[in-house]
């Protein structure tokens, strides 16, 4: 690392020159786990095209797993047999998305070092988790990395740079450097380019994380997909003790891509995820909710909003809530889900009679370092940035296995 800094350079793989690239990029896998409809249109969009969907395995078919792992690291094979993959030289790549829902968001899909990161709330290091890692989690996820030559990952990383000094003059030349892809993204997820930035430009912006670095050594806080990172440490721990100290300075699997984002970015916003028990007495469980003082809060039966204040803490709110949720269905049974979007969840509880739904106030993406600085992480599933459709869709890919 540079500059003592978890930044690292990778050489990034995408789909060769004319995929079809609305069929390649999908969205991120713990999206829509209780729509299956979206996931079947999707499939059948996609059809025997080169794709992520074939590359990841979307939640709402985790039940399916083993077979559904086999799959996916045959296909990578397939896929590397068939030259789909296309290697660039060492560097970043420039993203930029439109949404329906926000102005335009910029990124940085990178590489960074395993080494620097932790999701224990008490250690220091260069990228934390945000919230409450769940170690029976990783376990099933370990599976599919273990099997894949590639990683393809929906892994964003937030960091906090109010003068904009890594991304700024890059973004105002963009139209200079060469772009990588320009396309809609299917499934309403509005529309993305894709610039690179060669080895000489990649360092310097690597040296600009380094800058940003706190008293403490922090640069990142995970903003999506902390088990994704959490189970490529798991792993990196894992193949490490077997190898020399050079092998391990290099060895793939150090270094997992994701995008980085500047919290301050306008394209950023946070998002609730609200809450659904399904298989309950939607009454019964409406009676027993728990309320506090102040703050915007509703349950959700039929398809209508019934208000439920929860106070203006959203942390506190979801602390709450998921812990009614806990004890309800211990005593009672049922099962919880997590959903991205009022509307969405609003048409669940419509057309499932026994269901409940539970809509959560947004957090200030303002307060967020401060917050997990002050706290530690915060409960599983606290904010998303943005709706559902303004999730990371899997484009860039890293291997991680030797060649």
């Amino acid at each position: 690392m540079k500059n003592d800094c978890c930044v690292y350079i990778p050489e990034i793989v995408l789909p060769r020159q004319g995929t079809d690239m609305q069929r390649w990029a999908v969205i991120a896998c713990d999206q829509h786990t209780s729509d299956g409809a979206y996931w079947g249109e999707l499939d059948k969009f996609v059809g025997d095209a080169p794709s992520t969907l074939r590359l990841t395995l979307p939640e709402i078919y985790l039940s399916e797993g083993e077979a559904r792992i086999r799959t996916i690291a045959r296909t990578m094979r397939e896929y590397k047999d068939r030259d789909v993959f296309s290697r660039l030289p060492k560097g970043f790549v420039l993203v930029e998305r439109d949404t329906p829902f926000s102005p335009t968001r910029f990124g940085i899909v990178l590489a960074v070092d395993l080494e620097a990161y932790s999701f224990n709330a008490s250690d220091r290091a260069q990228i934390k988790a945000t919230e409450a890692t769940i170690l029976e989690r990783i376990p099933p996820r370990i599976k599919i990395r273990e099997g894949a030559p590639l990683e393809f990952p929906h892994v964003m990383l937030l960091y906090d740079d109010r003068e904009d000094s890594v991304l700024g003059s890059f973004k105002a030349r963009r139209g200079s450097l060469e772009k990588l892809y320009d396309f809609d993204l299917n499934m309403g997820g509005g529309h993305i380019r894709g610039y690179f930035l060669p080895e000489e430009e990649a360092e310097k912006i690597a040296a600009s994380f380094a800058a940003l670095k706190d008293k403490d050594g922090l640069i990142f806080m995970v903003g999506d997909g902390n088990h994704s990172l959490a189970t490529a440490k798991a792993l990196w721990d894992k193949i490490k003790p077997g190898l020399s100290e050079e092998e391990k300075k290099t060895h793939p699997a150090r270094y997992a891509l994701a995008e980085a984002v500047n919290i301050y970015d306008e394209g950023i916003a946070f998002e609730a995820i609200h809450r659904i028990v399904k298989g309950v007495d939607a009454r019964k469980f409406a009676a027993g909710f728990p309320k506090a003082e102040g703050g915007e809060a509703w349950l959700a039966v039929g398809g209508k909003k019934l208000p439920n204040p929860l106070g203006k803490d959203a942390a506190a709110a979801v602390e709450l809530t998921d812990a009614y949720i806990s004890r309800y269905i211990a005593e009672n049974g049922g099962e919880a889900d997590y959903i991205h979007g009022e509307d969405a969840l609003l048409h669940l509880t419509e057309t499932s009679e026994n269901s409940v739904g539970v809509l959560l106030p947004k957090m200030d993406k303002s307060e967020l370092f401060d917050t997990v600085k002050r706290h530690g992480c915060l409960p599983r599933k606290t904010f998303s940035m943005g709706e559902s459709a303004e999730k990371r869709y899997y484009i860039e890919g890293k291997e991680i296995v030797k060649r």
